[in-house]
């Protein structure tokens, strides 16, 4: 009975951002759920049960979502093959890694690359979330601001639950003010399977969401990281960064597949390892478990599709404000912007990654021959020009290192 309490409050606290992100996109909330718990069982799976992590919704997919959705005529379907191309590059990474070693690949994500695009994400969502709370301002600014309070005041496992507590204010202050559609929840069986649709593929969606594969790789690794300094393990070394990264690629996979978002390797189940000082990997198992027999309920459903779109919107202020100043502080921390070439790539990135939204561009429409148009949100390209230019400005950087290595086993020989 414990290990079950324990488990719910795993779940508890991964509940809030997951089914957030398909209500934002438009996916089906008890859809990511599932796919949040089998992608959570295939990751155990691959990284050989030794890893105590859960999978959720990853919120750096929102704005390629969106973009190749609008791009396919609103068929979603199409956005779902993008993310299972996604996930076959993760694969396909995670292939790289086992042949080449992490290091070599780390220096093509330095921070003032992941830095970026990290704040570019949150920046790029937040016009989204501001649309959403203009439905009704005062019950937007009343569940920010009892997430902001619980933030700031609040200790322990209840600071855990500071997105699921806001949200239950807000759908309660709806209620009372007769703001909430109930037809969802009546209309809904209790007991359901989860609506799994079938992906669909075409060049333009792939070629807007694969590419975020590139600004999202760091995040793997430092979510590895964290995860690993909790537990008091090198989750880098054993598993191996190729296991892990396997795991969120063919999670990602099985998601779209079914028709949920990408999946992602989750920092506030993290936190709960921290408060709890249970490491065991087994309650995370339990927990994916309990997650997919309630996504098996229908009125939970139902009610996930009721919650107004203020309430969401209040707490997505502060979620994406979040996203933007984790992407600061892994600028800051690193000391990157030391070197002038850095702020070019920062300023580069940042200007490329936010025309789509705040600039009214549409994206860069490139033509292929025999196929159709092929468009590149601002995003994407963000991360491929970014990659490049700091490989270009930073060359000397790479060669000088590959010196220093050849200097030390020199100098040892001697």
């Amino acid at each position: 009975m414990k290990k079950t309490i324990m488990s719910f409050q795993h779940l508890l606290a991964m509940f809030g951002a997951t089914v957030l992100v398909p209500i934002l996109t438009g996916f089906n909330p008890s859809v990511a759920i599932f796919c949040a718990g089998i992608g959570t069982l295939i990751f155990h799976l691959c990284t050989k049960g030794k890893v105590p992590v859960f999978l959720g919704s990853s919120f750096a997919f929102i704005p390629v979502i969106i973009a190749a959705t609008e791009a396919s005529g609103g068929d979603k379907a199409y956005a779902q093959g993008g993310i299972m191309v996604a996930g076959l590059m993760y694969v396909a990474m995670s292939l790289v890694i086992r042949l080449v070693g992490v290091d070599k690949i780390k220096k093509y994500f330095p921070a003032q690359v992941t830095g970026a695009m990290i704040a570019v994400i949150g920046l790029n969502l937040l016009p989204t979330a501001f649309d959403m709370a203009s439905a009704n301002i005062l019950i937007a600014a009343v569940t920010l601001g009892v997430a902001l309070c619980i933030n700031k005041f609040a200790v322990g496992f209840i600071k855990q639950l500071g997105i699921l507590i806001a949200v239950v204010v807000g759908y309660v202050l709806c209620l009372v003010l007769g703001l909430v559609d109930t037809s969802t929840i009546t209309s809904a069986s209790l007991l359901a399977m989860p609506s799994f649709t079938l992906p669909k593929f075409s060049l333009e969606a792939i070629v807007i969401i694969a590419p975020v594969v590139l600004a999202v790789f760091m995040e793997h690794i430092g979510d590895m990281t964290t995860n690993g300094a909790v537990v008091g393990k090198n989750f880098i070394e054993d598993p191996g960064l190729n296991r892990t990264l396997l795991g969120d690629g063919l999670a990602t996979i099985v998601a779209g597949f079914l028709g949920g978002p990408a999946n992602t390797t989750y920092g506030e189940n993290t936190a709960v390892l921290a408060i709890t000082k249970n490491y065991d990997p087994a309650l995370l198992r339990r927990t994916a478990v309990i997650a997919m027999l309630l996504a098996c309920v229908g009125k939970f459903g139902g009610f996930l599709q009721s919650i107004p779109g203020a309430v969401m919107g209040g707490i997505s202020i502060l979620l994406f404000s979040m996203i933007t100043l984790v992407g600061a502080k892994t600028i800051k921390d690193s000391s990157c912007t030391q070197n002038k070439n850095n702020i070019i790539i920062i300023a580069t990135i940042m200007i490329i990654g936010l025309g789509t939204t705040y600039l009214g561009n549409k994206g860069i429409t490139i033509g292929i021959p025999i196929t159709e148009s092929v468009k590149i949100t601002g995003l994407s390209l963000a991360a491929i020009i970014g990659i490049i230019l700091n490989r270009l400005l930073n060359n000397e950087d790479f060669r000088g290192k590959e010196k220093e290595v050849v200097t030390a086993k020199t100098t040892t020989a001697q």
